[in-house]
């Protein structure tokens, strides 16, 4: 007896807070409570002001409350409970007071009014209070659980990056979608929750797609994943979506939740990757060959100009060597090509106004095209700054245009434009191969035939032409596309059949201004001079035919076949060597790193630098040094005597 009325007591502890003035009524009360078997804890106030200084001190499981205070009431006290928002039930204890006020406390907010004379009802009455708390923070734990069980749907389907969404079983409706969904498919979530899933898939997918549902209907366990599919958005572009989703109990209604996991913008950007790379080897294949056809191309050319001057009386033999001559300046022109493809060409650039260039070049351009094709320019009045090779964009404009031209055999307009412009990750995101910032964007448009997507996704590749055979080398936009992105832009083309086709360049802004586009003019008559010259080339015909056009312009020549042998010579030569024209790329040693050991031996000696292409320092770099003077194979007695004549005179 003595345990189990322990435990009672322990299971009835009761933290109280009598608000009474008369000492005895707190005596009968607890006595009264005691009795029922309830274990009091209680503190005492007799007055509002007591009441707001004891409650904010102690935590209490139930109130009781006389009706008449000292200048208050009962009704005062309820409303300071309400206001600290504390959960507490109240109980009024009182003499008789009316049925009037008695209504007024439970209005006001008290569990109960207990006469004084019928203390019997109170233990009942604080047990009733109790569960009456005890339900209401079980009902606040519910509540809770419930807000955070929102919270965590909210965070895993209406804030997933990911379009969700849910639908019926049974009539394939949407009943649920989240804010991805709206913004990747295009539909408000009003259209959205009037549509069916079969309509997000393209009209001939849907017939599969019925047939794995059906497949899956009766099934108690069906795959998370429908694997990649496609889905249609509300523009009529076609998405490649992975799926993952199962069968769910959805506001009584059998339904399938799906999360679409969009693939489009990845499978993008791998096939530029596969595109990048293919472009690459192809590169490093024709930057290969090009070198070595520049120099079998610059002897040909050489020695029939050489050839020529010594036949003046021999009208069909000069005729002949001018055929060879045209001959070797086209193959000149297809190796150029190749080594702006493969972006092994020596460039030299600086901050150029492309507005100037497009202007330069206007009246070369409709010699070009022809008559029958009106050219529009418009140009950005106050167009950024961009560090290019001046020549290499007349190159590749030159290209866009005759491809565009070839385009129009009816006539048409070419309209070339310029103009600033930001391109912010959005962009970039979908254009792997550039970076947010500011880019000067050149586009050259036309009004022509247009191409197809399988035309299209082949467009820059080297060799690749839809022109009849002996029209055309296929090597015009694997130029254009080589240049720009060694210049640091990217190029991107868009175009359908019938409705023409644009090119849209984005080269990187420099902040600096811009420098003039030196016009450059062929000396009258070849330039000449006594010095002496040290020529340094592996390729022994090459040598050769340097050593030839130096030495019947007047100079002293001085000859060797490698690095080894030009450091020896300037060693060993009793008297002075002016300059040294020197390959850039030979075994054992650079041009630019033979210079440096030569200007250690001889530091006034000059040198004149000469390439088909620049692999080492010059490709890691991209540039030629500012101090570099350079000389392109394959050279004319003109091109080369002047440069050599140039770098002599310090101009």
């Amino acid at each position: 007896m003595n345990d189990n009325a322990t435990r009672s007591s322990e299971s009835k502890r009761l933290q109280l807070l009598f608000v009474e003035d008369n000492p005895k009524d707190v005596k009968l009360i607890s006595h009264s409570l005691s009795k029922a078997g309830f274990a009091l804890d209680a503190d005492s106030v007799d007055s509002i002001d007591g009441f707001n200084a004891q409650i904010s001190r102690g935590e209490y499981d139930v109130i009781i409350c006389d009706y008449n205070l000292l200048g208050s009431t009962a009704m005062d006290v309820l409303e300071a409970l309400h206001r600290m928002e504390k959960d507490i039930p109240l109980i009024v204890v009182s003499g008789s007071v009316g049925d009037e006020a008695a209504a007024e406390c439970i209005k006001r907010g008290a569990m109960d009014y207990v006469l004084k004379d019928r203390m019997a009802r109170l233990p009942a009455s604080v047990e009733a209070a109790l569960a009456a708390k005890s339900l209401r923070a079980l009902r606040k734990r519910a509540e809770s659980a419930l807000r955070e069980s929102e919270e965590e749907y909210r965070l895993l389907f209406d804030s997933n990056p990911n379009p969700m969404w849910v639908f019926d079983l049974e009539t394939l409706a949407f009943v649920a979608v989240n804010d991805a969904a709206i913004q990747r498919y295009g539909y408000s979530r009003e259209e959205f929750l009037r549509m069916t899933a079969r309509d997000i898939r393209p009209p001939e997918d849907v017939p599969a797609f019925l047939a794995r549902l059906e497949q899956q209907r009766d099934q108690k366990v069906v795959p998370a994943s429908a694997g990649i599919v496609k889905h249609q958005t509300k523009s009529g572009a076609i998405l490649e979506v992975e799926i993952s989703g199962n069968h769910i109990e959805f506001r009584g209604r059998r339904s399938r939740l799906v999360l679409a996991n969009d693939m489009t913008e990845r499978n993008n950007l791998q096939a530029q990757l596969v595109q990048a790379q293919k472009m690459e080897s192809l590169g490093q294949l024709a930057g290969g060959v090009a070198h070595d056809i520049n120099n079998l191309i610059g002897v040909v050319l050489g020695e029939a100009e050489l050839m020529k001057e010594t036949l003046d009386d021999a009208a069909a033999t000069a005729e002949g060597l001018d055929a060879i001559m045209n001959a070797g300046q086209r193959i000149a022109g297809i190796v150029k090509q190749l080594l702006a493809f493969s972006r092994k060409q020596v460039r030299q650039p600086k901050p150029v106004d492309l507005n100037s260039v497009i202007a330069g070049m206007r009246d070369l351009l409709q010699r070009l095209i022809g008559e029958d094709v009106m050219i529009a320019i418009d140009t950005e009045p106050q167009l950024w700054t961009t560090f290019v090779d001046p020549g290499q964009i007349e190159q590749v404009v030159m290209n866009l245009a005759v491809n565009a031209h070839d385009a129009m055999p009816q006539g048409g307009t070419l309209t070339i434009r310029t103009s600033n412009v930001v391109l912010d990750e959005v962009y970039t995101r979908q254009h792997s191969e550039i970076a947010p910032g500011e880019y000067i964007m050149l586009s050259v448009a036309d009004t022509g035939s247009g191409m197809t997507a399988a035309t299209i996704a082949r467009i820059f590749e080297p060799f690749f032409t839809t022109k009849a055979l002996g029209h055309g080398t296929g090597l015009g936009l694997a130029t254009v596309y080589g240049i720009v992105r060694q210049s640091g832009g990217t190029i991107w083309v868009y175009s359908d059949l019938g409705q023409g086709t644009t090119f849209k360049i984005y080269l990187p802004r420099l902040h600096a201004p811009a420098q003039p586009v030196r016009q450059r003019h062929a000396p009258q008559a070849l330039p000449s001079g006594t010095e002496t010259i040290l020529v340094v080339e592996d390729a022994e015909a090459v040598r050769s035919l340097a050593y030839k056009l130096l030495n019947r312009a007047g100079y002293t020549v001085l000859d060797a076949e490698g690095p080894t042998e030009a450091i020896r010579i300037a060693t060993d030569h009793p008297n002075v060597i002016h300059a040294v024209l020197t390959d850039v790329v030979m075994p054992g040693m650079s041009g630019p790193d033979l210079a440096k050991r030569l200007h250690v031996i001889r530091p006034d000696m000059r040198f004149l630098f000469m390439s088909g292409y620049a692999d080492d320092m010059l490709i890691r770099r991209g540039v030629l040094d500012e101090s570099i003077v350079f000389v392109e194979k394959p050279f004319s007695a003109a091109s080369l005597l002047q440069k050599l004549r140039d770098v002599l005179d310090g101009s």
